[in-house]
Protein backbone atom coordinates (compact mmCIF):
# COMPACT_ATOMS: atom_id res chain seq x y z
CA UNK A 1 0.00 0.00 0.00
CA UNK A 2 1.09 3.64 -0.07
CA UNK A 3 -0.07 5.04 2.57
CA UNK A 4 2.00 2.90 5.52
CA UNK A 5 0.77 2.87 9.29
CA UNK A 6 2.16 5.77 11.64
CA UNK A 7 4.11 4.16 14.74
CA UNK A 8 1.30 3.71 17.19
CA UNK A 9 2.25 3.80 21.07
CA UNK A 10 5.03 1.43 21.35
CA UNK A 11 4.93 -0.74 24.16
CA UNK A 12 7.97 -1.69 26.04
CA UNK A 13 9.60 -5.43 25.42
CA UNK A 14 10.69 -4.21 21.82
CA UNK A 15 14.37 -5.81 22.89
CA UNK A 16 15.51 -9.34 22.23
CA UNK A 17 14.75 -11.32 25.51
CA UNK A 18 18.04 -11.78 27.87
CA UNK A 19 16.94 -15.62 28.20
CA UNK A 20 16.73 -17.59 24.48
CA UNK A 21 15.66 -20.80 26.58
CA UNK A 22 11.82 -20.03 27.39
CA UNK A 23 8.68 -22.72 28.38
CA UNK A 24 6.20 -20.81 26.01
CA UNK A 25 6.64 -18.66 22.98
CA UNK A 26 2.79 -17.00 21.54
CA UNK A 27 3.07 -15.84 18.47
CA UNK A 28 0.69 -12.48 18.21
CA UNK A 29 -0.73 -9.94 20.73
CA UNK A 30 -4.07 -9.70 19.92
CA UNK A 31 -7.06 -11.53 22.64
CA UNK A 32 -6.00 -14.40 22.46
CA UNK A 33 -2.11 -13.72 23.20
CA UNK A 34 -2.61 -11.64 25.85
CA UNK A 35 -4.62 -14.31 27.55
CA UNK A 36 -2.23 -16.88 26.69
CA UNK A 37 0.40 -15.04 28.11
CA UNK A 38 -2.07 -14.34 31.68
CA UNK A 39 -2.52 -18.21 31.94
CA UNK A 40 1.00 -18.99 31.37
CA UNK A 41 2.11 -16.78 33.94
CA UNK A 42 -0.39 -17.72 35.98
CA UNK A 43 1.37 -21.42 35.41
CA UNK A 44 4.44 -20.37 36.21
CA UNK A 45 5.88 -20.29 32.69
CA UNK A 46 8.97 -18.03 31.42
CA UNK A 47 6.52 -17.03 28.38
CA UNK A 48 7.52 -14.88 25.76
CA UNK A 49 5.13 -13.06 23.06
CA UNK A 50 5.84 -12.15 19.78
CA UNK A 51 3.95 -9.15 17.69
CA UNK A 52 4.44 -7.54 14.09
CA UNK A 53 2.31 -4.39 15.20
CA UNK A 54 3.50 -1.87 17.72
CA UNK A 55 0.43 -2.74 19.82
CA UNK A 56 -1.80 -5.01 21.28
CA UNK A 57 -5.22 -5.82 19.82
CA UNK A 58 -4.68 -7.94 16.51
CA UNK A 59 -7.51 -7.41 14.44
CA UNK A 60 -8.87 -4.50 15.84
CA UNK A 61 -5.21 -2.73 15.99
CA UNK A 62 -4.68 -3.22 12.03
CA UNK A 63 -8.20 -2.94 10.84
CA UNK A 64 -9.21 0.87 11.34
CA UNK A 65 -10.79 1.54 8.15
CA UNK A 66 -13.77 3.94 8.75
CA UNK A 67 -17.12 2.12 10.46
CA UNK A 68 -15.06 -0.31 11.35
CA UNK A 69 -16.99 -2.12 14.61
CA UNK A 70 -17.57 -5.71 16.18
CA UNK A 71 -20.76 -7.46 15.04
CA UNK A 72 -21.32 -9.28 17.87
CA UNK A 73 -22.60 -6.96 20.88
CA UNK A 74 -20.38 -5.51 23.38
CA UNK A 75 -21.55 -7.23 26.70
CA UNK A 76 -21.02 -10.69 24.57
CA UNK A 77 -17.88 -9.41 22.88
CA UNK A 78 -15.65 -8.96 26.14
CA UNK A 79 -13.43 -11.39 28.07
CA UNK A 80 -15.34 -13.12 30.88
CA UNK A 81 -12.27 -14.91 32.97
CA UNK A 82 -12.22 -11.53 35.18
CA UNK A 83 -15.27 -10.47 36.73
CA UNK A 84 -13.78 -7.63 38.21
CA UNK A 85 -13.04 -6.96 34.51
CA UNK A 86 -16.33 -7.84 33.41
CA UNK A 87 -17.97 -5.33 35.90
CA UNK A 88 -15.84 -2.61 35.77
CA UNK A 89 -15.31 -2.21 32.17
CA UNK A 90 -17.93 0.09 30.55
CA UNK A 91 -19.22 -0.52 26.54
CA UNK A 92 -20.63 3.15 25.32
CA UNK A 93 -22.22 1.37 22.60
CA UNK A 94 -24.10 -1.72 21.63
CA UNK A 95 -21.78 -2.97 18.87
CA UNK A 96 -18.30 -1.55 19.92
CA UNK A 97 -16.49 0.91 17.35
CA UNK A 98 -12.78 -0.53 16.40
CA UNK A 99 -11.28 2.46 18.39
CA UNK A 100 -13.18 1.02 21.58
CA UNK A 101 -12.28 -2.20 21.58
CA UNK A 102 -8.40 -1.28 20.78
CA UNK A 103 -8.69 1.16 23.94
CA UNK A 104 -10.67 -2.46 25.76
CA UNK A 105 -7.45 -4.54 24.42
CA UNK A 106 -5.05 -2.04 25.91
CA UNK A 107 -6.48 -1.63 29.42
CA UNK A 108 -6.23 -4.96 29.95
CA UNK A 109 -2.24 -5.12 28.45
CA UNK A 110 -2.17 -2.94 31.45
CA UNK A 111 -4.19 -4.23 34.12
CA UNK A 112 -2.38 -7.60 33.99
CA UNK A 113 0.86 -6.02 33.41
CA UNK A 114 1.03 -8.32 29.96
CA UNK A 115 3.38 -5.30 28.42
CA UNK A 116 7.05 -6.58 29.89
CA UNK A 117 6.76 -9.92 28.03
CA UNK A 118 5.74 -8.78 24.69
CA UNK A 119 7.98 -8.06 21.97
CA UNK A 120 6.63 -5.82 19.27
CA UNK A 121 7.56 -4.78 16.21
CA UNK A 122 8.66 -8.21 15.80
CA UNK A 123 7.71 -11.33 13.74
CA UNK A 124 8.18 -14.48 14.72
CA UNK A 125 9.95 -16.09 10.80
CA UNK A 126 10.93 -19.69 11.65
CA UNK A 127 9.46 -22.69 14.22
CA UNK A 128 11.32 -25.97 13.77
CA UNK A 129 11.00 -29.17 16.22
CA UNK A 130 14.17 -30.08 17.26
CA UNK A 131 13.61 -34.24 17.91
CA UNK A 132 16.51 -34.52 20.09
CA UNK A 133 16.24 -32.01 22.51
CA UNK A 134 12.02 -31.98 21.91
CA UNK A 135 11.79 -28.39 21.94
CA UNK A 136 11.20 -25.83 19.25
CA UNK A 137 13.62 -23.48 17.55
CA UNK A 138 12.63 -19.91 16.62
CA UNK A 139 13.78 -17.40 15.17
CA UNK A 140 12.41 -13.57 14.70
CA UNK A 141 12.77 -11.04 11.72
CA UNK A 142 14.95 -8.77 14.36
CA UNK A 143 17.87 -11.66 14.58
CA UNK A 144 16.55 -13.22 18.02
CA UNK A 145 16.75 -17.14 18.04
CA UNK A 146 14.89 -19.04 20.83
CA UNK A 147 14.43 -22.28 22.37
CA UNK A 148 10.68 -23.33 23.91
CA UNK A 149 9.44 -26.49 24.84
CA UNK A 150 5.47 -24.93 23.26
CA UNK A 151 4.89 -23.02 21.00
CA UNK A 152 1.55 -21.25 20.47
CA UNK A 153 0.04 -19.66 17.51
CA UNK A 154 -2.50 -16.73 18.51
CA UNK A 155 -2.18 -15.23 14.94
CA UNK A 156 -5.98 -14.59 14.33
CA UNK A 157 -8.37 -15.96 11.61
CA UNK A 158 -8.59 -12.38 9.78
CA UNK A 159 -4.91 -11.35 10.32
CA UNK A 160 -3.45 -11.70 6.91
CA UNK A 161 -4.79 -9.35 4.15
CA UNK A 162 -5.98 -10.98 0.70
CA UNK A 163 -4.54 -8.70 -1.87
CA UNK A 164 -5.57 -9.56 -5.71
CA UNK A 165 -2.86 -9.62 -8.39
CA UNK A 166 -4.22 -6.79 -10.82
CA UNK A 167 -2.80 -6.18 -14.11
CA UNK A 168 -1.46 -2.87 -13.92
CA UNK A 169 -1.80 -2.49 -9.91
CA UNK A 170 2.06 -0.57 -9.51
CA UNK A 171 1.19 1.46 -11.91
CA UNK A 172 -1.72 3.41 -10.18
CA UNK A 173 -0.35 6.60 -9.43
CA UNK A 174 -3.28 7.81 -6.61
CA UNK A 175 -3.55 6.57 -3.38
CA UNK A 176 -4.08 2.99 -2.07
CA UNK A 177 -5.66 1.68 0.81
CA UNK A 178 -6.50 -2.07 2.31
CA UNK A 179 -8.88 -2.07 4.85
CA UNK A 180 -7.22 -4.53 6.72
CA UNK A 181 -3.97 -2.84 6.96
CA UNK A 182 -5.30 1.25 6.92
CA UNK A 183 -3.35 4.12 8.56
CA UNK A 184 -2.71 4.63 12.15
CA UNK A 185 -3.38 8.64 10.88
CA UNK A 186 -7.02 9.47 9.77
CA UNK A 187 -7.90 9.65 5.94
CA UNK A 188 -9.79 12.50 4.52
CA UNK A 189 -11.44 11.45 1.39
CA UNK A 190 -12.70 15.23 1.08
CA UNK A 191 -13.73 15.96 -2.89
CA UNK A 192 -11.47 13.07 -3.67
CA UNK A 193 -12.77 10.26 -6.66
CA UNK A 194 -13.18 7.00 -4.36
CA UNK A 195 -12.85 3.58 -5.70
CA UNK A 196 -13.76 0.77 -3.20
CA UNK A 197 -13.39 -2.76 -4.45
CA UNK A 198 -15.22 -5.65 -2.46
CA UNK A 199 -18.47 -5.59 -0.70
CA UNK A 200 -17.79 -7.82 1.76
CA UNK A 201 -17.97 -6.54 5.52
CA UNK A 202 -15.69 -4.07 5.34
CA UNK A 203 -16.50 -2.79 2.69
CA UNK A 204 -20.54 -2.57 3.71
CA UNK A 205 -19.24 -0.67 6.84
CA UNK A 206 -16.88 1.87 5.17
CA UNK A 207 -18.73 2.47 2.24
CA UNK A 208 -21.65 4.82 4.08
CA UNK A 209 -18.49 6.33 5.67
CA UNK A 210 -16.60 7.03 2.92
CA UNK A 211 -19.20 8.40 1.07
CA UNK A 212 -20.14 11.36 3.54
CA UNK A 213 -16.79 12.62 2.33
CA UNK A 214 -15.59 11.48 -1.30
CA UNK A 215 -16.59 13.51 -4.12
CA UNK A 216 -17.50 10.44 -5.95
CA UNK A 217 -17.48 7.43 -4.56
CA UNK A 218 -17.91 3.82 -7.38
CA UNK A 219 -18.10 0.76 -5.62
CA UNK A 220 -16.57 -2.42 -7.24
CA UNK A 221 -18.78 -5.53 -6.94
CA UNK A 222 -18.17 -9.43 -7.97
CA UNK A 223 -20.62 -10.97 -5.30
CA UNK A 224 -23.71 -9.11 -3.40
CA UNK A 225 -23.33 -10.00 0.18
CA UNK A 226 -26.56 -9.92 2.75
CA UNK A 227 -26.43 -7.57 5.49
CA UNK A 228 -28.58 -6.57 8.08
CA UNK A 229 -29.69 -3.13 9.70
CA UNK A 230 -27.36 -2.84 13.38
CA UNK A 231 -29.83 -0.41 14.42
CA UNK A 232 -26.35 0.41 16.88
CA UNK A 233 -26.97 3.04 19.51
CA UNK A 234 -25.43 3.92 22.65
CA UNK A 235 -25.86 1.10 25.22
CA UNK A 236 -28.90 1.41 27.59
CA UNK A 237 -27.27 1.87 31.14
CA UNK A 238 -30.48 -0.20 32.07
CA UNK A 239 -29.62 -3.35 29.64
CA UNK A 240 -25.94 -3.10 30.88
CA UNK A 241 -26.96 -3.14 34.84
CA UNK A 242 -29.31 -5.88 34.02
CA UNK A 243 -26.55 -8.30 32.03
CA UNK A 244 -24.01 -7.25 34.96
CA UNK A 245 -26.23 -8.21 37.83
CA UNK A 246 -26.17 -11.68 36.10
CA UNK A 247 -23.30 -11.82 34.35
CA UNK A 248 -22.36 -15.39 34.90
CA UNK A 249 -25.58 -17.02 34.49
CA UNK A 250 -26.34 -14.49 31.07
CA UNK A 251 -22.34 -16.24 30.11
CA UNK A 252 -23.72 -19.59 30.67
CA UNK A 253 -27.01 -19.28 28.49
CA UNK A 254 -24.72 -18.01 25.74
CA UNK A 255 -22.53 -20.98 26.24
CA UNK A 256 -25.50 -22.74 24.72
CA UNK A 257 -25.77 -21.26 21.60
CA UNK A 258 -24.42 -22.73 18.76
CA UNK A 259 -22.21 -19.50 18.10
CA UNK A 260 -21.35 -18.71 21.43
CA UNK A 261 -23.61 -15.65 21.42
CA UNK A 262 -27.38 -14.46 20.93
CA UNK A 263 -28.96 -16.05 24.03
CA UNK A 264 -30.98 -12.78 24.37
CA UNK A 265 -33.37 -13.97 21.15
CA UNK A 266 -32.51 -17.67 21.03
CA UNK A 267 -33.16 -19.48 17.42
CA UNK A 268 -36.88 -19.81 16.90
CA UNK A 269 -37.03 -24.39 16.85
CA UNK A 270 -40.01 -24.34 14.54
CA UNK A 271 -39.52 -24.80 10.90
CA UNK A 272 -40.23 -21.99 8.61
CA UNK A 273 -41.68 -25.03 5.96
CA UNK A 274 -44.09 -25.24 8.55
CA UNK A 275 -45.44 -22.00 9.56
CA UNK A 276 -47.94 -20.15 8.08
CA UNK A 277 -46.73 -16.81 5.60
CA UNK A 278 -47.94 -14.68 8.33
CA UNK A 279 -46.14 -16.37 10.84
CA UNK A 280 -42.95 -16.42 8.72
CA UNK A 281 -43.23 -12.92 7.98
CA UNK A 282 -43.69 -11.84 11.86
CA UNK A 283 -40.70 -13.61 12.60
CA UNK A 284 -38.52 -12.67 9.80
CA UNK A 285 -39.67 -8.91 10.49
CA UNK A 286 -39.26 -9.30 14.27
CA UNK A 287 -35.78 -10.67 13.67
CA UNK A 288 -34.74 -7.63 10.96
CA UNK A 289 -36.18 -4.88 13.39
CA UNK A 290 -33.90 -6.16 16.09
CA UNK A 291 -30.83 -6.13 14.44
CA UNK A 292 -27.59 -7.86 14.14
CA UNK A 293 -26.71 -11.25 13.31
CA UNK A 294 -29.67 -13.25 14.81
CA UNK A 295 -31.61 -12.98 11.55
CA UNK A 296 -31.53 -16.71 10.09
CA UNK A 297 -32.68 -17.70 14.02
CA UNK A 298 -35.91 -16.68 13.02
CA UNK A 299 -36.76 -20.80 11.82
CA UNK A 300 -34.79 -24.10 12.90
CA UNK A 301 -34.29 -24.95 9.17
CA UNK A 302 -33.08 -21.86 7.50
CA UNK A 303 -29.62 -23.72 7.23
CA UNK A 304 -30.98 -27.16 5.89
CA UNK A 305 -33.33 -26.77 3.75
CA UNK A 306 -32.58 -24.34 0.48
CA UNK A 307 -36.44 -24.37 0.00
CA UNK A 308 -36.89 -22.91 3.64
CA UNK A 309 -33.45 -20.56 2.96
CA UNK A 310 -34.73 -19.14 0.17
CA UNK A 311 -37.80 -17.50 2.00
CA UNK A 312 -35.66 -15.63 4.32
CA UNK A 313 -33.03 -14.85 1.05
CA UNK A 314 -36.25 -13.14 -0.17
CA UNK A 315 -37.06 -11.53 2.24
CA UNK A 316 -34.04 -9.65 2.96
CA UNK A 317 -34.01 -8.93 -1.15
CA UNK A 318 -37.49 -7.30 -0.74
CA UNK A 319 -36.22 -5.55 2.00
CA UNK A 320 -33.20 -4.12 -0.18
CA UNK A 321 -35.33 -3.23 -2.80
CA UNK A 322 -37.65 -1.49 -0.38
CA UNK A 323 -34.55 0.47 0.35
CA UNK A 324 -32.50 1.43 -2.84
CA UNK A 325 -34.58 3.65 -5.11
CA UNK A 326 -33.01 2.74 -8.47
CA UNK A 327 -34.61 -1.18 -9.88
CA UNK A 328 -30.93 -1.99 -11.60
CA UNK A 329 -29.31 -1.08 -8.60
CA UNK A 330 -31.25 -2.70 -6.05
CA UNK A 331 -31.31 -5.76 -8.26
CA UNK A 332 -27.36 -5.88 -8.58
CA UNK A 333 -27.18 -5.55 -4.52
CA UNK A 334 -29.67 -8.59 -3.88
CA UNK A 335 -27.93 -11.72 -3.44
CA UNK A 336 -28.64 -14.64 -5.21
CA UNK A 337 -26.64 -16.97 -3.01
CA UNK A 338 -28.15 -19.18 0.02
CA UNK A 339 -28.49 -16.56 2.94
CA UNK A 340 -26.08 -17.12 5.59
CA UNK A 341 -23.44 -19.41 4.01
CA UNK A 342 -21.23 -16.21 4.29
CA UNK A 343 -21.10 -14.45 7.36
CA UNK A 344 -23.97 -12.22 7.32
CA UNK A 345 -23.07 -8.40 7.20
CA UNK A 346 -24.68 -5.47 9.78
CA UNK A 347 -24.26 -2.31 8.46
CA UNK A 348 -25.91 1.21 9.47
CA UNK A 349 -26.91 3.00 6.01
CA UNK A 350 -25.49 0.43 3.47
CA UNK A 351 -28.53 0.16 1.34
CA UNK A 352 -28.95 3.98 1.82
CA UNK A 353 -26.12 4.86 0.47
CA UNK A 354 -26.75 3.99 -3.20
CA UNK A 355 -29.34 6.58 -3.41
CA UNK A 356 -26.86 9.25 -3.35
CA UNK A 357 -26.24 10.88 -6.61
CA UNK A 358 -22.54 10.50 -6.24
CA UNK A 359 -22.64 7.16 -5.30
CA UNK A 360 -22.21 4.32 -8.36
CA UNK A 361 -22.45 0.62 -8.41
CA UNK A 362 -20.25 -1.17 -11.16
CA UNK A 363 -20.92 -4.88 -11.47
CA UNK A 364 -18.26 -7.39 -12.11
CA UNK A 365 -19.20 -10.74 -11.46
CA UNK A 366 -18.87 -11.46 -15.40
CA UNK A 367 -15.26 -10.18 -16.18
CA UNK A 368 -13.93 -8.99 -12.88
CA UNK A 369 -11.24 -5.51 -12.65
CA UNK A 370 -9.44 -6.09 -15.82
CA UNK A 371 -7.05 -3.56 -14.91
CA UNK A 372 -5.82 -0.79 -12.43
CA UNK A 373 -4.51 1.99 -14.47
CA UNK A 374 -1.95 5.19 -13.45
CA UNK A 375 -5.45 7.15 -13.50
CA UNK A 376 -8.24 4.24 -12.64
CA UNK A 377 -9.74 1.05 -12.81
CA UNK A 378 -11.00 -0.57 -15.47
CA UNK A 379 -13.95 -2.65 -15.73
CA UNK A 380 -16.38 -4.00 -18.24
CA UNK A 381 -14.12 -2.25 -21.07
CA UNK A 382 -14.95 1.26 -19.09
CA UNK A 383 -12.14 3.45 -17.31
CA UNK A 384 -13.22 4.61 -14.21
CA UNK A 385 -11.16 7.68 -13.13
CA UNK A 386 -10.14 7.48 -9.22
CA UNK A 387 -8.11 9.65 -7.12
CA UNK A 388 -7.97 6.79 -4.41
CA UNK A 389 -8.67 2.93 -4.38
CA UNK A 390 -9.74 1.00 -1.19
CA UNK A 391 -9.34 -2.83 -1.35
CA UNK A 392 -11.92 -4.07 0.87
CA UNK A 393 -10.79 -8.03 -0.54
CA UNK A 394 -10.47 -9.35 2.59
CA UNK A 395 -8.07 -12.22 4.26
CA UNK A 396 -6.42 -15.39 4.02
CA UNK A 397 -8.51 -16.42 6.71
CA UNK A 398 -7.97 -18.66 9.29
CA UNK A 399 -4.49 -20.27 7.58
CA UNK A 400 -3.00 -17.11 6.07
CA UNK A 401 -0.68 -16.02 9.04
CA UNK A 402 0.25 -19.55 9.83
CA UNK A 403 1.45 -20.55 6.75
CA UNK A 404 3.57 -17.39 6.22
CA UNK A 405 5.53 -18.66 9.04
CA UNK A 406 8.62 -21.65 8.43
CA UNK A 407 6.79 -23.96 10.58
CA UNK A 408 8.34 -27.53 10.73
CA UNK A 409 7.73 -30.73 12.72
CA UNK A 410 9.24 -34.11 12.47
CA UNK A 411 11.33 -35.18 9.89
CA UNK A 412 11.78 -31.63 8.70
CA UNK A 413 7.86 -31.89 7.42
CA UNK A 414 6.52 -28.44 6.62
CA UNK A 415 3.17 -27.14 7.66
CA UNK A 416 2.66 -25.87 4.39
CA UNK A 417 3.13 -29.23 2.49
CA UNK A 418 1.18 -31.36 5.53
CA UNK A 419 -1.70 -28.49 4.25
CA UNK A 420 -0.86 -28.92 0.86
CA UNK A 421 -4.43 -30.18 0.22
CA UNK A 422 -6.29 -27.62 2.43
CA UNK A 423 -5.67 -27.53 6.76
CA UNK A 424 -6.34 -30.85 9.10
CA UNK A 425 -6.09 -30.81 13.07
CA UNK A 426 -7.01 -32.53 15.44
CA UNK A 427 -10.05 -30.05 17.27
CA UNK A 428 -8.22 -27.06 15.72
CA UNK A 429 -5.88 -27.18 18.44
CA UNK A 430 -2.97 -29.15 17.29
CA UNK A 431 -1.35 -30.52 13.68
CA UNK A 432 -0.05 -34.32 13.57
CA UNK A 433 3.13 -34.50 13.58
CA UNK A 434 3.66 -30.82 14.91
CA UNK A 435 4.34 -31.59 18.95
CA UNK A 436 3.57 -28.96 21.45
CA UNK A 437 2.49 -27.07 18.66
CA UNK A 438 -1.25 -25.51 19.85
CA UNK A 439 -3.32 -23.19 17.20
CA UNK A 440 -5.74 -20.96 18.64
CA UNK A 441 -8.81 -20.67 17.00
CA UNK A 442 -7.33 -23.08 14.03
CA UNK A 443 -9.20 -24.74 11.05
CA UNK A 444 -11.64 -27.33 12.32
CA UNK A 445 -12.78 -25.35 15.47
CA UNK A 446 -15.71 -23.09 15.97
CA UNK A 447 -13.92 -20.09 16.06
CA UNK A 448 -15.07 -17.72 13.08
CA UNK A 449 -18.57 -19.43 12.95
CA UNK A 450 -19.07 -17.62 16.89
CA UNK A 451 -18.08 -14.92 19.08
CA UNK A 452 -14.34 -15.12 18.74
CA UNK A 453 -13.68 -13.91 22.21
CA UNK A 454 -15.92 -16.92 23.74
CA UNK A 455 -13.60 -19.10 21.61
CA UNK A 456 -10.45 -17.85 22.26
CA UNK A 457 -10.94 -18.19 25.78
CA UNK A 458 -12.18 -22.03 25.84
CA UNK A 459 -9.23 -23.40 23.60
CA UNK A 460 -6.61 -21.18 25.81
CA UNK A 461 -8.17 -22.62 28.95
CA UNK A 462 -8.27 -25.70 27.15
CA UNK A 463 -4.16 -25.43 26.18
CA UNK A 464 -2.98 -23.97 29.58
CA UNK A 465 -4.81 -26.96 31.59
CA UNK A 466 -3.38 -29.45 29.00
CA UNK A 467 0.65 -28.17 29.65
CA UNK A 468 0.14 -27.99 33.23
CA UNK A 469 -1.34 -31.72 33.07
CA UNK A 470 1.97 -32.42 30.79
CA UNK A 471 4.37 -30.72 33.32
CA UNK A 472 2.38 -32.56 36.23
CA UNK A 473 2.79 -36.38 34.83
CA UNK A 474 6.69 -35.24 33.75
CA UNK A 475 5.38 -35.51 30.19
CA UNK A 476 7.49 -33.35 27.68
CA UNK A 477 5.40 -33.74 24.28
CA UNK A 478 2.21 -34.43 23.20
CA UNK A 479 0.74 -34.64 19.54
CA UNK A 480 -2.43 -35.58 17.54
CA UNK A 481 -2.47 -39.32 16.37
CA UNK A 482 -3.15 -39.16 12.76
CA UNK A 483 -5.98 -41.75 12.65
CA UNK A 484 -7.69 -39.38 15.60
CA UNK A 485 -7.15 -36.26 13.12
CA UNK A 486 -8.23 -37.88 10.03
CA UNK A 487 -11.79 -38.73 11.73
CA UNK A 488 -11.70 -35.26 12.99
CA UNK A 489 -11.03 -33.29 9.53
CA UNK A 490 -14.18 -36.41 8.64
CA UNK A 491 -16.29 -35.09 11.35
CA UNK A 492 -15.89 -31.39 10.88
CA UNK A 493 -16.54 -32.09 6.68
CA UNK A 494 -19.94 -34.54 7.87
CA UNK A 495 -21.15 -31.66 10.00
CA UNK A 496 -20.46 -28.62 7.26
CA UNK A 497 -22.12 -31.42 4.82
CA UNK A 498 -25.25 -31.16 6.59
CA UNK A 499 -26.18 -27.97 5.83
CA UNK A 500 -26.58 -25.46 3.47
CA UNK A 501 -22.84 -23.71 4.59
CA UNK A 502 -20.50 -24.95 1.72
CA UNK A 503 -22.89 -24.30 -0.76
CA UNK A 504 -21.42 -20.67 -2.17
CA UNK A 505 -17.74 -19.44 -2.78
CA UNK A 506 -17.12 -17.70 0.46
CA UNK A 507 -14.01 -17.42 2.80
CA UNK A 508 -14.99 -19.90 5.20
CA UNK A 509 -13.64 -22.35 1.84
CA UNK A 510 -10.66 -20.07 1.33
CA UNK A 511 -12.61 -19.29 -2.03
CA UNK A 512 -11.77 -15.35 -2.00
CA UNK A 513 -8.08 -16.64 -2.63
CA UNK A 514 -6.73 -17.61 -5.91
CA UNK A 515 -5.33 -21.04 -5.99
CA UNK A 516 -5.94 -21.95 -2.20
CA UNK A 517 -7.78 -25.71 -1.86
CA UNK A 518 -11.37 -25.35 -1.17
CA UNK A 519 -11.77 -26.75 2.38
CA UNK A 520 -14.81 -25.70 4.43
CA UNK A 521 -12.57 -24.49 7.80
CA UNK A 522 -14.25 -24.17 10.82
CA UNK A 523 -17.00 -26.25 12.65
CA UNK A 524 -20.51 -25.90 13.46
CA UNK A 525 -21.84 -25.67 16.43
CA UNK A 526 -20.06 -24.38 19.77
CA UNK A 527 -21.22 -26.30 22.66
CA UNK A 528 -20.92 -29.36 20.81
CA UNK A 529 -16.93 -28.59 20.45
CA UNK A 530 -16.81 -27.61 23.94
CA UNK A 531 -18.25 -31.24 25.52
CA UNK A 532 -16.03 -32.79 22.76
CA UNK A 533 -12.85 -31.21 23.90
CA UNK A 534 -14.03 -32.05 27.64
CA UNK A 535 -14.25 -35.58 26.62
CA UNK A 536 -11.12 -36.01 25.24
CA UNK A 537 -9.72 -34.77 28.50
CA UNK A 538 -11.78 -36.67 30.51
CA UNK A 539 -10.62 -39.84 28.13
CA UNK A 540 -6.69 -38.90 28.82
CA UNK A 541 -6.48 -36.90 26.10
CA UNK A 542 -7.81 -39.15 24.06
CA UNK A 543 -6.42 -39.01 20.24
CA UNK A 544 -3.28 -37.61 21.25
CA UNK A 545 0.03 -38.92 22.19
CA UNK A 546 2.62 -37.89 24.97
CA UNK A 547 6.29 -38.68 25.74
CA UNK A 548 8.29 -38.70 28.49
Amino acid sequence: MSAQPAQGQAGSGTEPPADPNVDLIIVGAGFAGLYMLHRARGLGLRARVFEAGDGVGGTWYWNRYPGARCDVESLEYSYQFSDDLQQQWHWTERFAPQAEILKYANHVADRFDLRRDIAFETRVTQAHFDEASARWQVRTDRGDALSSQFVVMATGCLSSTNLPRFPGLEDFQGERYHTGEWPHQPVDFTGKRVAVIGTGSSAIQSIPIIARQAASLTVFQRTANFSIPAYNAPLDPAHEAAIKAEYPAFRARNSQMMAGFGSSLPRNEAPALAATPEERRRRFDERWNRGGLGFTGAFNDLMISREANDLAAEYVRERIRAIVEDPATAELLAPRQVIGCKRICVDSGYYETFNLPHVKLVDISAGGIEAITATGVKAGGQEHPVDCIVFATGFDAMTGSLLKIDIRGRDGLALREAWSAGPRTYLGLNVAGFPNLFTVSGPGSPSVLTNMIVSIEQHVNWIADCIAWLRAGGRRTIEAEPQAQDAWVGHVNAVAGGTLFPTCNSWYLGANVPGKTRVFMPLLGFPAYVQRCEEVVARGYEGFRTAA
